[in-house]
């Protein structure tokens, strides 16, 4: 579970490479050892405990009670006061002073160690205290709002299946304003926690959350956010090209003048991130396929495939535990509805938080939490300790998560599945058009707008006044997106997205992810399957299974460039994402011809 829970601030390690002269001292070595042997066994204990009190105040929201509120106060103060602790802190630090007589992977689980103490020193337990109680506090508000359109009570995603479908303008603009009204009642808050993130960390040296998020990359936060506008950059020939055709595609269907930016209320998404509900591929109806479909065949969808790669069935507990479809209607508690995969004990306890209906969107989802899940059973082995079953960076899981997403929605691979027919006829051009409009569109927003923002917040200290100035300046530079009328300070626009919240900081790793994703797919197509990346086929290819588990089973155990290069065959590239949408650039252009252009030739 990547947005809620504080293990994912231990996948920190330094990239360094075990000198092969290097002379361990093994009485040290087992001195150490006896001490991560017995903060794990503490640790996991208390990791437990945080995640089953977070899971209960995810699925089980009750207005005016505060009974997992105060659960999850206590399970995460005590698991603060574990990694924080002084005489933790103090021992990892002394053992580091040695750690070239060290192996690595006692070195990588030290660095875990105080890279976790960071977030919860003991030395301002007062602060973590106080920002946990924050925290908690804040999605208490998030996940417990009641969202209303002409005073009646809408769900989520009733607001997200409108901004999809309808093409009454006055429908929209009243279901997008409804979804931002969250973040009014967010914004004190908002501040509280920057300051209270802020001030924990610096107690251990660094300077603002954002840096201390981004060291985790090794990585300074100016080198981090120069990186994001480098993707950007890469991208943003073809984003201005997608940036136009939908200027002038909505203007169309909405009967009105071609705007200068697009007004965020037209668009198919909340938050402005993905545009691709704006093309339907004719011959590649899969809404239409499963509309008949039970929201569980949808989730044995997703387990069979990966079965099919070679990997095993998921636990029994995992459907027994899991919160993995809608409330039923006129259930007196809500539920976060925002779809995760949790690790909870880093053994065998797998859940997923989601709220499954037979449609595309959940049938991509269902396959990229599985992903997630795999992930996790795949480094769930003895030779990845318990500190450090994460991601090879916090970028892979996103990453591997999404790609498994995108090869389940690939024309082959839907038709090997039965749910196209085997000469369905599709545009090929419309089919990379709609996933540039998911792809393309979500660089700029998450390496621009969020990185932007939260670094603005955090390490600029942006003042509460202008929240939603900053926020619409950043939409505007980075999307070419303005809001459908004045959105004055009064509101709090950024903070209606979740991970403003409770995620906060770690945005660009799913910009990474994209990166990473493409990289991925690119080697599975091209050197695994022979087959073209853009119409792919992964089901019941045990050879691609072995380059998932080979790429899995290490978790954070691992030097990650080095490791991604030895599995794919390259350092981190943007090239092949943007191999992949080569050939939908002439086609843009072709459709683009005349019209104006309103953001620049480039960023």
């Amino acid at each position: 579970m990547k947005n809620i829970l504080l293990w994912v601030t231990l996948l920190a390690f330094l990239a360094c490479k075990q000198d092969p002269q290097q002379q361990i001292d093994e009485v040290l070595s087992a001195e150490v050892q006896t001490f991560l042997d017995e903060y794990t066994s503490k640790f996991q204990e208390l990791y437990y405990e945080s995640a089953l009190a977070e899971w209960d105040a995810n699925t089980k929201i009750v207005e005016g009670d505060d009974t997992n509120a105060k659960r999850v106060e206590a399970a995460n103060g005590a698991y603060a006061d574990f990694t924080g602790s002084t005489a933790n802190i103090e021992k990892t630090r002394a053992f580091l002073e040695k750690r070239d007589q060290l192996p690595i992977v006692q070195q990588r689980q030290l660095d875990a160690i105080l890279y976790a103490a960071a977030n919860n020193p003991e030395t301002v337990a007062d602060l973590v205290k106080e920002r946990i109680t924050a925290e908690n506090a804040q999605n208490e508000a998030l996940f417990g709002f009641t969202f209303k359109v002409d005073g009646a009570e809408v769900s989520p995603s009733t607001i997200d299946q409108i901004l999809r479908e309808s093409s009454d303008e006055t429908t929209r603009l009243k279901h997008w304003e409804a979804s931002k009204e969250v973040g009014v009642g967010l914004k004190d808050g908002l501040e509280q926690l920057r300051d209270l993130r802020n001030q924990t960390v610096q107690g251990l040296g660094y300077d603002d959350y954002f840096s201390y998020q981004v060291s985790d990359y090794g990585m300074e936060r100016e080198e981090l956010t120069a990186l994001m506008d480098k993707m950007v950059a890469e991208v943003w020939p073809l984003y201005r090209e997608l940036h136009t055709w939908a200027r002038y595609t909505l203007a169309e269907k909405y009967g009105t003048d071609v705007p200068e930016f697009l007004p965020a209320h037209w668009l198919p998404n909340r938050w402005g991130q993905d545009w691709s509900a704006l093309v339907e591929v004719e011959g590649l109806d899969l809404d239409g396929a499963l509309k008949d479909k039970d929201p569980e065949w949808i989730v044995k969808q997703g387990e069979e495939f990966f079965v099919g790669l070679g990997f095993d069935p998921l636990p029994a507990s995992f459907y027994e535990k899991s919160s993995m479809y809608p409330l039923p209607p006129g259930a007196d508690y809500k539920k976060n509805n925002h779809a995760s995969a949790w690790h909870m004990n880093l053994e065998n306890d797998l859940r997923c938080l989601m709220s499954v209906e037979a449609n595309a969107d959940y049938y991509e989802t269902v396959h990229h939490e599985l992903g997630h899940i795999y992930y996790y059973q795949a480094y769930t082995n003895p030779d990845v300790p318990p500190l450090l079953r994460g991601g090879a960076n916090r970028g892979y899981h996103e990453a591997v998560g999404s790609m498994l997403g995108l090869a389940a929605m690939q024309k082959p691979f839907l038709q090997a599945r039965g749910l196209i027919p085997e000469d369905a006829q599709t545009d090929e051009t419309q089919t990379l058009l709609k996933e540039a409009l998911n792809y393309i569109v979500f660089l700029p927003w998450s390496g621009g707008v969020m990185t932007q923002f939260e670094n603005d917040l955090y390490a600029e200290d942006l003042s509460k006044d202008a929240f939603n100035q900053k926020w619409w300046a950043l939409k505007k530079k980075y999307q070419g997106i303005v809001p459908p009328s004045d959105r004055g300070e009064n509101f709090n626009d950024a903070a209606s997205k979740t991970h403003i919240n409770n995620d906060a900081a770690q945005y660009y790793d799913y910009a990474i992810s994209y990166i990473l994703l493409f990289q991925f797919h690119d080697h599975v197509a091209k050197n695994i399957l022979g087959q073209d990346p853009r119409a792919t086929n992964y089901l019941n290819n045990k050879e691609v299974g072995t380059f998932l588990y080979d790429l899995l089973k290490d978790g954070a155990n691992v030097d990650w460039p080095a490791h991604l290069k030895a599995n794919t065959g390259s350092e981190m590239t943007a090239k092949p994402m943007l191999d992949y949408f080569a050939p939908l650039m002439d086609y843009l252009k072709t459709e683009n011809e005349g019209r104006t252009h309103t953001l620049p030739n480039s960023f």
